[in-house]
């Protein structure tokens, strides 16, 4: 058995700059390696990183250690793809070698990233961790500084929000005053940082590409999520039309009573449509539907009849709202007269509805799907 010393590029800085594919093993090769990267890229830290897994495995096996020296690395577009690369290259040694633990260097936080890669597969004995020490002098700070500004990428994202805000500055302090321009920039700055920090350009690049996705693919969803978002702001206009209405009610549970009141027959309209669009699209890409996906429309219509109750009790007991009248009904030879339900009779009406329709989603989604009506709800359950 022998212990697997490695050197990861979870980047693979290596291979793009040497032209060389992972892995690479063994004692020479790694040692020629070490010079094609440094004749590549000299200020590479990757250069010490190597240097430091052939020091490393020369001490082991100055301790009559057998030792296998290799060097992996991600050699791929994005994340998963890097990591499952040096997942299989790692697979790859433990085929070939008899191998039954491994030390793993690294010189940057990214890389450390590959370490529970390396402990699902073997037993990782340590962890080296490559610092370069740089003379701290005003000329090393020079050097960094130039690097700095030769990198387009942070250049935009540092300087020009920092120039942005230092011309702004001045400006808003001459008009409105110094307060309300330091003010200003702070809240554009802190916008900013949460705009990078919670990635809202990748999540509206990847927002793009599905739904260029979802046209070019033909997806019957494309046109009901239209619809729910039409429907959604009708019921966000109608909402906001009736509370303005409203005169001489003071707070805001009253009016946010009235919003809902109004708005959530539109919103469960919406909900309803859009999770009928996923129904057809998964009913014509596969055979079958998920009992959870097919009930979705009756869940949804189901809550917004709870929560217009509630609501509407609220409001009939404020005087806001009328109680519902029941019509007369005939049936047969008998004949029901009219009436009005109390309040609290209303909600438990809205509230039976609720329940006995969400009892229907789950029988038709039992009878679509083919299975029982235990297994349809142990199904939406989980």
């Amino acid at each position: 058995m022998a212990t697997l010393v490695v050197c990861v590029d979870r980047t693979d800085d290596i291979g793009r700059k040497t032209g060389l594919e992972t892995p690479v093993v063994g004692w020479e090769a790694v040692r020629s390696l070490v010079t094609d990267v440094g004749l590549a890229d000299p200020e590479d830290s990757n250069v010490n990183c190597l240097l430091e897994t052939l020091r490393v495995a020369r001490d082991l096996r100055d301790e009559d250690e057998e030792t296998v020296v290799a060097v992996i690395s991600g050699a791929s577009e994005n994340v998963v793809g890097a990591d499952r690369s040096v997942a299989h290259q790692l697979d790859e040694l433990i085929e070939r070698y008899e191998l039954d633990s491994a030390v793993v260097v690294i010189d940057s936080a990214q890389d450390e990233r590959l370490v529970p890669v390396v402990e699902s597969r073997l037993r990782v004995d340590s962890v080296d961790r490559v610092v370069v020490r740089q003379a701290r002098d005003i000329e090393s700070t020079y050097y960094l500084l130039k690097q700095f500004l030769a990198d387009e990428e942070l250049r935009q994202t540092v300087l020009v929000p920092l120039g942005v805000a230092l011309v702004a500055f001045p400006a808003l302090a001459l008009t409105a005053g110094p307060a309300v321009g330091a003010a200003t920039i702070t809240a554009i700055v802190g916008l900013f940082l949460l705009y990078k920090g919670f990635a809202v350009d990748e999540l509206a690049k990847d927002g793009a590409a599905q739904v260029q996705t979802a046209l070019y693919s033909g997806n019957v969803s494309v046109v009901t999520y239209v619809v729910a978002a039409g429907l959604t702001m009708v019921g966000m206009f109608v909402g906001a039309l009736e509370v303005s209405r409203m005169s001489g009610v003071e707070g805001v549970v009253l009016p946010s009573m009235m919003f809902v009141f109004h708005a959530v027959p539109w919103l469960a309209m919406a909900g309803a449509t859009a999770s009928i669009g996923r129904v057809l699209d998964e009913a014509i890409d596969s055979e079958a539907v998920p009992n959870a996906m097919l009930n979705m429309p009756f869940i949804l219509v189901a809550v917004s009849l709870v929560i217009r109750g509630f609501s509407a009790y609220f409001l009939e007991r404020s005087g806001l709202i009328d109680a519902l009248q029941i019509p007369r009904v005939t049936v047969g030879q008998s004949e029901f007269g009219a009436f009005a339900l109390l309040p609290g009779e209303r909600l438990a009406g809205f509230v039976v509805v609720a329940v006995l329709l969400a009892l229907v989603g789950v029988r038709i989604a039992a009878a679509l799907s083919g299975t029982g009506i235990e297994e349809a709800e142990l199904e939406q359950g989980s």
